[in-house]
């Protein structure tokens, strides 16, 4: 398969949760993988190349200050970030561009539930987060499953589905669709 002949999935379930003027996007996503296999793709920077919008200087499977790389634009930009959690392989907390991902893996019956809780700086970004997100973890189900197509960001997002999700999205969110530009960063 090539982001060609790629089709978003359908919308999964999300949150926008309100904790006292702090909102946050909560995305949960089942793999039918061992949780093993997904802690391995959350936290390998080999495989966050794959599906995400950014690898990092080393493993995220360790507390402390880490550099993600922007993979998603003409520039690579370096962020710094800080892992601030680690329970493998049910836990995962670290910050990306001054915002806190907090990945939480639960074992299911078949396979694992996946939960992100993104906290965002700004709640009418919501819905491109979660058009985000659900392009890459696309990707990543497709990792896991042995089938990569490789990492779907920036203006290849906007030819692959990521405006209508965005629609789609902000519609189950209540909130404004917010289209960035073609140049922007659509995956983030």
């Amino acid at each position: 398969m090539s982001t060609q002949s790629y089709r978003p999935s359908p919308l999964h379930p999300v949150e926008l949760v309100d904790a006292g003027g702090q909102w946050s996007l909560v995305f949960t996503r089942d793999f039918p993988h061992p949780p093993e296999a997904v802690w391995s793709a959350l936290t390998d920077p080999g495989e966050l190349a794959e599906w995400a919008p950014y690898t990092a200087d080393r493993s995220l499977a360790a507390l402390g200050p880490v550099t993600l790389i922007m993979i998603d634009g003409e520039t690579k930009l370096e962020l710094p970030g800080e892992v601030s959690q680690v329970d493998r392989p049910r836990l995962l907390e670290y910050t990306w561009s001054g915002e806190i991902l907090r990945w939480e893996i639960t074992e299911t019956a078949g396979g694992t539930t996946l939960r992100l809780t993104h906290h965002l700086s700004d709640r009418t970004q919501a819905a491109m987060m979660a058009a985000g997100w659900h392009l890459c973890l696309d990707v990543a189900a497709l990792l896991l499953a042995g089938t990569p197509i490789g990492p779907i960001v920036g203006a290849d997002a906007m030819n692959n589905g990521w405006s209508e999700l965005n629609r789609a999205y902000s519609a189950e969110l209540g909130v404004e669709p917010i289209e960035p530009p073609l140049s922007g960063d659509a995956g983030r």
